[in-house]
């Protein structure tokens, strides 16, 4: 049965999933949010006439194990057979600097060589095309193989039999083999040589990439892996930073809760750009900037929308394909996403929060100014405009439009960083406007949104229910942590949100019915919040208990069961790895306390 129990494997162009026994279940091309190759993750276990997966059987497999090479996201698989033999296999994606700019070819890279015994394999490469609808066509010559797409040709290029990788035959692996599938063009050099090389230079950029890091003390190993993972979901050609690697994993079992995340949403690509910020790694931050910058300049009237193309495109229609069943046959696959034409008010305050760092971080190389100061303020007046407007929310509810608090305070931030920048830049009049209407705001919100029964504020202004985006309310600046109405709105959401070990995103009936399984960044909300009000020792308890929830490579999904622990939801989620990288950053003793 399928599981999440992937590993994510990349390099800013394209991003692929292997399961523990090696093989390519899930990689779209050729990009991101491209047509998916290999697709086997939303369809039935392989066979005999199944495709859109890459594996190399080894024959009468008894185990397999499996692990990332350190601090890089290069993956080693080994198999063992019953006769003593064993393979390992060595995936990745091509990525180190070359020619004076990045190299990260739309290409995967694999190794498999003889570590022992006399191990038989059999290598299974059968790209799909048109979202699993139907193999690719093929053609071939002395070293290579085309698989002919509905948009695109991919080539493989092996010193491996071409015979033995057309009709699948199994053959004795005396030494080693090397597969590159890639653009359609020329392997210049000997395969063996040029993955050799790239594997070299590869693994050294990443272990150069981690060492500039500023990591805490505590959590390091689950620090670098999520910092990673963080990377490998930037697009390296706009900046955009994706949600998620794949569509349709359903949120629960059977829910319908199936969304298409191969997109960029302005809320995560804060969140994720901020989070790098922290560890020190700029880059990924100034070209997210760039990004946002593309993307509010067409803007009109300063309307922005939650989500992007990776490209900055605004239109992602959405569409159910019926040639793939779905993961585990829990249907339908969505590709695109309707959250494109609805209103989300606290969009304006996650751009506006990820423009402020160019203003006042000096590392930058392009810092902001006053013309840049000019063109964001059209996203201020829009949040001015729509502050106590009703919205789809953060949670995205696609059958109410709602006054929500989170929407508010975050057009709130919007005003409040607006009003800084201006200071900073020394111009008093604009500092002086922005700071009058983010305290006008500030005070709508506490008189609209404070409910005095529950103690807490709520969900919506005038509204009596509870959700988890409350528990930013510290986070972004609203409140200060000794506030007694901070402290009051995480007890509310405690009682009300927390289910065991896990905190859900609310609890009342949505579209899709009773929410059923834990918003894994909730719980990471959460602990910021215990730790925020002294509660230290419940924080780093909790803390613990969700990273033993990661899968065997550190990874997270989008939600948890909170009975059997299982993940669910779009796999890998960037808002989970963002909370986990920001708990621990909060969380560890520092390092002069360490020792």
């Amino acid at each position: 049965m399928r599981s999440l129990d992937l590993a994510l494997i990349g390099n800013g162009t394209l991003g692929a999933l292997i399961d523990p026994k090696g093989e390519i279940v899930w990689a779209c091309f050729p990009r991101f949010d491209g047509d998916p190759a290999f697709c086997s993750l939303l369809r039935a276990e392989t066979g005999a006439a199944d495709f859109g997966y890459f594996s190399a059987h080894l024959i009468d497999c008894a185990r397999a194990e499996q692990e990332y090479s350190a601090n890089t996201p290069i993956l080693v698989t080994r198999l063992f057979d019953r006769s003593g033999g064993c393979v390992e296999i060595t995936d990745f994606a091509p990525r180190f600097r070359q020619f004076g700019r990045m190299f990260c070819p739309m290409a995967l890279v694999r190794q498999i060589k003889r570590v022992s015994g006399s191990p038989r394999i059999c290598v299974h490469l059968r790209p799909a095309r048109d979202y699993g609808r139907q193999p690719a066509a093929t053609t071939f010559g002395s070293n290579h193989v085309r698989y002919v797409g509905t948009d695109l040709v991919l080539r493989m290029t092996t010193d491996a039999s071409i015979t033995a990788i057309l009709e699948e035959n199994p053959f004795f692996l005396e030494d080693a083999v090397t597969l590159i599938l890639g653009p359609d063009e020329t392997v210049q050099g000997a395969v063996a040589e040029v993955g050799r090389r790239f594997l070299e230079e590869t693994t050294a950029y990443w272990r150069e990439w981690v060492r500039y890091l500023s990591i805490p003390f505590e959590w390091q190993d689950a620090v670098i892996r999520a910092a990673i993972t963080l990377k490998l979901n930037a697009f390296e050609d706009t900046g955009a930073i994706i949600a998620a690697m794949t569509t349709s994993i359903p949120e629960a079992a059977g829910s319908g809760r199936n969304w298409d995340y191969r997109y960029c949403w302005l809320r995560d690509g804060y969140f994720v750009v901020n989070a790098l910020n922290r560890l020190g790694q700029t880059h990924s931050m100034e070209r997210y900037l760039g990004y946002i910058v593309n993307v509010a300049a067409g803007a009109e009237g300063g309307r922005l929308q939650p989500v992007y193309g990776i490209t900055g495109r605004s239109i992602i229609e959405e569409r159910e394909v019926e040639s793939l069943p779905g993961y585990r046959g829990m249907g339908p696959v969505r590709v695109g996403n309707q959250a494109y034409r609805q209103e989300q008010h606290d969009v304006y305050g996650s751009a506006i929060l990820a423009a402020t760092h160019v203003f006042f971080d000096r590392r930058l190389i392009r810092q902001g100014d006053e013309v840049l100061f000019r063109r964001i303020e059209a996203l201020g007046e829009r949040a001015v405009q729509v502050f106590d407007q009703p919205d789809a929310g953060i949670w995205e509810l696609r059958g109410a439009r709602r006054v929500h608090t989170f929407s508010s305070v975050m057009c709130w931030a919007a005003c409040d960083r607006l009003a800084r920048i201006a200071a900073h830049l020394a111009l008093s009049e604009r500092a002086a406007y922005w700071r009058s209407q983010a305290e006008r705001i500030h005070r709508v919100v506490c008189e609209r949104a404070w409910n005095a029964k529950l103690g807490s504020f709520a969900a919506l202004l005038e509204g009596d229910s509870l959700d988890a985006s409350l528990l930013l309310l510290n986070e972004v600046g609203f409140l200060p942590a000794d506030d007694p109405r901070f402290a009051g709105t995480v007890h509310a959401v405690e009682r009300k949100l927390r289910q065991g070990d896990f905190v859900f995103r609310y609890v009342e009936k949505d579209d899709f019915g009773q929410p059923e399984n834990a918003f894994l960044v909730c719980t990471f909300w959460y602990i910021n919040a215990l730790s925020a009000l002294g509660r230290r020792d419940e924080a780093r308890a909790m803390f613990e208990n969700v990273l033993a929830c990661r899968n065997r490579h550190g990874l997270l999904a989008e939600h948890i069961d909170p009975r059997s622990r299982e993940q669910w939801g779009n796999f890998v989620q960037t808002y989970s790895m963002v909370g986990l990288l920001n708990s621990a950053i909060r969380l560890s003793v520092r390092w002069d306390q360490a020792f």
